[in-house]
């Protein structure tokens, strides 16, 4: 069997590291787009040491043309895309006002108009052949906002619209194409060190915490099973189900205790400088973990008992039938 084709942006760290290594333990070919040169190459040699193929494109998804050039190397390079997985995203953490007219642009372009710019690329190549799979990462805050992070929330609202349009013009052509949607909770992830931070403290995830391998294995099930919409770990369904029965109680949840919750202890000075303009890993490598290890979380068993909810739902039948029947000749005198 051949190997696949995996395009991944945001791939220098962070989620979209986590997951070039796994694809490379499946001895996957892998086209890394972000724009950190170090962050690129460090993902390309562990790709490689793992037994895949790697080719880094420095890309910067707000860019449609860059986009285009990038998907056309990777085909020129290892041949036509099987999987392109759009995970790129930058973050200001603001309140609204504080928030410049121009970084919520930029939020958008990149987040929003990145994951636009994959799925163009993708669909070019992939609509012809009737084949391949367009995973879009999202979040929790794709359909509950919360404070200090509204251009990013805004983003990620942006791509579940535009995910569910696509979803049903592919269902109206009959395609093959499988298009997915993960959504991710709170994760340890370089946004952490490099994120624009207009706060005092150090900006942390809300807990639970896990780490950016347990987001890159839903993402890699999703793709590999094309189911359509994905929840990682319990947090994240709590949260959308949470807003959806209660959303009043929730946004004075979020007013309460939210602000305080997204940092840390930790002075804002320990990681200067961000990302939203220019990347933070041109020179040094970064790797895909945050600040957080000793908080998070290695494994979600939420997600194994979601992947396998066909048989979750047939073992709970079946235990409902033997329990019904042991009552029934139990109860006999």
């Amino acid at each position: 069997m051949a190997a696949q084709t995996v395009v991944i942006t945001g791939a220098s760290g962070g989620v979209g590291r986590a997951l070039a290594r796994k694809y490379g333990e499946r001895g996957c070919n892998v086209g890394l787009l972000a724009r950190g040169e170090a962050g690129l190459q460090g993902a390309k040699e562990e790709v490689e040491a793992r037994g895949g193929r790697a080719i880094a494109v420095p890309t910067d998804v707000a860019d449609d043309d860059q986009v285009e050039q990038a998907a056309e190397k990777v085909e020129a390079e290892f041949g036509p895309i099987d999987i392109w997985i759009n995970n790129a995203m930058v973050t200001v953490l603001a309140k609204v006002w504080n928030v410049d007219p121009e970084e919520f642009k930029r939020v958008t372009e990149v987040n929003y108009l990145g994951v636009v710019h994959g799925c163009l690329a993708a669909l070019k190549r992939m609509r012809p052949r009737n084949a391949g799979t367009i995973v879009n990462v999202g979040s929790a805050l794709a359909f509950r906002g919360i404070p200090l992070q509204a251009a990013y929330c805004g983003s990620k609202h942006a791509i579940q619209g535009f995910t569910e349009s696509l979803y049903a013009e592919l269902l109206h052509e009959d395609s093959d194409i499988d298009l997915c949607s993960v959504h991710l909770p709170g994760l340890n992830t370089t946004q952490f060190t490099w994120g624009r931070n207009k706060l005092d403290k150090l900006p942390q995830p809300v807990p639970p915490i896990f780490q950016p391998e347990v987001a890159a294995d839903g993402i890699m099930w999703a793709a590999d099973n094309g189911r359509r919409e994905t929840y990682v770990a319990a947090s994240t369904p709590l949260t959308i189900w949470g807003n959806r029965l209660a959303r009043g109680a929730v946004a004075r949840y979020l007013a309460s205790g939210n602000i305080s919750a997204q940092q840390s202890d930790k002075s804002a000075d320990l990681y200067p400088g961000d990302n939203l303009f220019e990347p933070q890993d041109q020179d040094e490598d970064r790797g895909s973990h945050g600040p957080y290890d000793d908080q998070a979380h290695g494994m979600s068993p939420f997600d194994k008992v979601s992947q396998n909810r066909g048989k979750v739902a047939a073992g709970v039948a079946l235990a409902g039938v033997v329990a019904a029947v042991a009552s029934k000749f139990l109860g006999r005198d």
